[in-house]
């Protein structure tokens, strides 16, 4: 469907958004955001998306809790996950997420999954005697932890991505206690009211933010290229970044790591194996509707309490 410059803002200044005219249009949505900014250029205009609090960026949040859109022009999202988030413990990589938050003032911020680890729920044994913190003790933890990501936040849209190690709370109770359906407090998101919870995150029609999908060494590779997407995904732990480019131009397989010590209290079911596991986080950059190479936020010693990020060791 070809539009005129002048049909392109009425469609923008009817719907504000850049999925919509997409949508209507048939036009993809980066280049939706290059002709907006033509425009904006060659008139002298402002093309402002519909959400006025937040300018820049517009949520769309599903009613069945699957996905969630974002259309963003410009700005930073920070996304963390498998923090499993345990009393006592405030980690090296959870206090660097602190800090760049309140640094670089993003336009989201995304926990990617596994923020609650429910050790007493797991399908798995107690370890012999093994000392496992209640569901009460790890609620305050992970209220007390995320609380200081929201202070750090500001305005910024806060997004939860459903963890399997989440999705353990109403799990546990759907089976033994399946009366109590609707009850508050038998959800995990009722204890968390200032974020969204979905399955996933589209931002830009071009990149997606999820807990999980391929397994296995090769799976950041394996999301790039099977879904024609940026794939940023957590649950493996491994904190990597990938490029695959291919005709349709390069996009990013990326792995945002752990924001807990690999070797926390957490993983002592591990048995002091060896793991392909590093502590840090994700900055993700988009200008013009394009997502930017990725960058990753590092933890070098958790003792000392030092991450790599832009080239700076940088002690939190």
């Amino acid at each position: 469907m070809k539009i005129t410059d002048e049909d392109f803002i009425a469609l923008w200044s009817k719907y504000g958004s850049a999925a919509a005219v997409s949508q209507i249009s048939g036009v993809n949505i980066r280049a939706v955001h290059e002709r907006r900014r033509r425009i904006e250029a060659r008139y002298g205009t402002k093309l402002t998306c519909s959400d006025k609090r937040s300018p820049d960026i517009l949520v769309t949040v599903p009613q069945n809790g699957v996905r969630t859109t974002v259309d963003l022009d410009k700005g930073v999202i920070i996304v963390g996950s498998d923090a499993h988030y345990w009393p006592g413990i405030v980690s090296t990589a959870h206090r660097a997420f602190v800090a760049i938050t309140r640094e670089l003032k993003p336009k989201m911020v995304v926990m990617n999954g596994d923020a609650l680890d429910g050790a007493t729920i797991s399908r798995h044994d107690r370890i012999q005697w093994e000392n496992r913190p209640s569901i009460k003790q790890e609620l305050q933890a992970v209220s007390d932890r995320l609380g200081e990501v929201e202070d750090a936040a500001k305005r910024a849209k806060l997004q939860w991505t459903w963890g399997n190690h989440d999705m353990r709370f109403s799990t546990k109770l759907a089976g033994v206690a399946a009366q109590f359906e609707g009850v508050k407090g038998f959800c995990l998101p009722d204890h968390f009211p200032r974020w969204n919870f979905s399955t996933s995150v589209m931002v830009n029609g071009s990149c997606m933010i999820k807990h999980r999908w391929h397994n296995g060494i090769h799976a950041t590779y394996n999301n790039a290229l099977k879904s024609g997407a940026s794939m940023v995904t957590g649950h493996l732990h491994a904190l990597q970044t990938r490029p695959f480019t291919d005709y349709n131009g390069t996009r990013y397989a990326v792995d945002t790591g752990t924001l807990s010590a690999p070797d926390g209290d957490q993983f002592t079911y591990a048995e002091d194996s060896p793991a392909n596991h590093r502590s840090g986080f994700v900055v993700l950059t988009f200008h013009n509707g394009r997502l930017l190479p990725p960058e990753l936020v590092e933890v070098l010693d958790e003792g000392e309490g030092t991450v790599f990020f832009r080239g700076q060791i940088i002690k939190v």
